[in-house]
């Protein structure tokens, strides 16, 4: 087994996910490469020396160039903000190191598109974290759909709430709240909460052909952290589109952060001519299931406890009937991802994928400011 060392970028909530899958992994998976937490790198010194401490990484950098430049570096891990994405990536694409992103994979389709370029050009391993592909469940449904089990598919429905924005008081930028600060995220909930909802549906149901949008600024400014102004809002608070898929479908999506009661409820729905299939992330290891070629007097929605072995991933894990949960979808994707690296193949969702999902955040925004239909294009 060869070891495979880690410069990770970034030490917020996603550099907490990402440090414990990699140093988690191979106790449950027979790998090519154990990950070692070699560098950590971050801007706050005093904050990046204690959080190397707990998770075990040997050194800690202030410089992401010099954690890409090192000798001693085989994987970039990129969990810092969305406007650093870019730069990070390509640089490390550059230097012949493998690369793995935080979604979105670029603040637009254009930033993200040279991401692409410097991967391919360099031939190098890559991955962005959409981790909700790695729900044992999800899996399942992509499966059954794949399978061809739900036949034609007519309609998918998507929404992720949550409601932690919705008082005025509430600052924008800096750390810990660079998601309202447009010019780092991007934009808002579009390119956060949906960019999720739109990888899954595409993965499971195919590409988007076009889409209608209406997104709304709530509170119009805030007080910025970093210069003390009173400053225009440029992120969407929420947003809500319909889609065409290329397979005739139609579809929903709605994302917001101002729905009082809701911290990160994140449903799908897809009906088929033969079946239908609900997910929630609040239970996610189940799968609800509609089968219409069941004897008519027992037909209606079956709850499927995803605990089994022949489940996706869960051989791995527990006996039956004991669940997993929300960290251990970042395993399944590190695990996927070593896995390929080690045969010089790139795991799913690749940079290439993750452009696709940058499209259709831009199309809906687009059509949310001209109040009309988007085509996507095509990769």
């Amino acid at each position: 087994m060869k070891n495979l060392r880690i410069g990770m970028i970034g030490y917020g909530f996603m550099g907490r996910t990402h440090s414990n899958a990699f140093s988690q992994v191979n106790h449950f998976f027979d790998l090519p490469y154990r990950p070692v937490l070699q560098t950590l790198c971050a801007r706050n010194p005093a904050r990046a020396q204690a959080f190397a401490a707990q998770w075990g990484y040997q050194s800690v950098e202030a410089d992401w160039r010099k954690v890409v430049e090192s000798p001693e570096i085989d994987l970039i891990d990129i969990a810092s903000p969305n406007d650093t994405h870019a730069e990070i990536a390509i640089a490390a694409a550059k230097a012949g190191k493998m690369v793995m992103c935080e979604k979105p994979l670029g603040r637009t389709a254009a930033e993200a598109q040279g991401m692409v370029e410097a991967v391919e050009a360099a031939g190098v391993p890559n991955m962005v974290w959409y981790n909700y592909r790695r729900v044992p469940a999800v899996m399942l449904a992509k499966h059954l759909i794949d399978e061809g089990r739900l036949g034609r598919i007519f309609h998918y429905r998507a929404k992720f709430l949550q409601d932690w924005t919705i008082s005025t008081d509430l600052p924008q930028g800096g750390e810990g709240l660079w998601r309202l600060d447009v010019n780092v995220a991007g934009s808002g909930v579009t390119g956060d909460l949906l960019a999720h909802c739109i990888d899954t549906a595409m993965w499971l149901n195919g590409p988007i052909h076009e889409v209608s949008a209406t997104t709304e600024t709530f509170i119009k400014s805030r007080q910025h952290n970093l210069t003390g102004k009173l400053e225009p809002v440029g992120i969407d608070d929420a947003s809500l589109f319909l889609a065409r898929f290329d397979n005739g479908s139609l579809a929903t999506f709605e994302a917001t952060r101002y729905a009082r009661g809701h911290k990160a409820l994140y449903t799908l729905e897809i009906n088929g001519a033969n079946a239908s299939i609900i997910w929630d992330l609040h239970d996610l290891h189940r799968l609800q299931y509609f089968d219409h070629g069941d004897e008519g007097r027992l037909r209606g929605w079956r709850s499927i406890h995803v605990t089994d072995s022949d489940h996706p991933y869960m051989k791995h894990w527990w006996v039956p009937g004991l669940q997993i949960g929300y960290e251990h979808t970042f395993i399944h994707q590190a695990a996927d991802f070593l896995t390929a690296a080690a045969g010089g193949q790139a795991a799913s969702p690749t940079f290439r994928d993750a452009l696709l999902t940058d499209h259709v955040t831009d199309a809906v925004l687009a059509s949310a400011k001209n109040r009309n239909w988007v085509s996507i294009p095509k990769a």
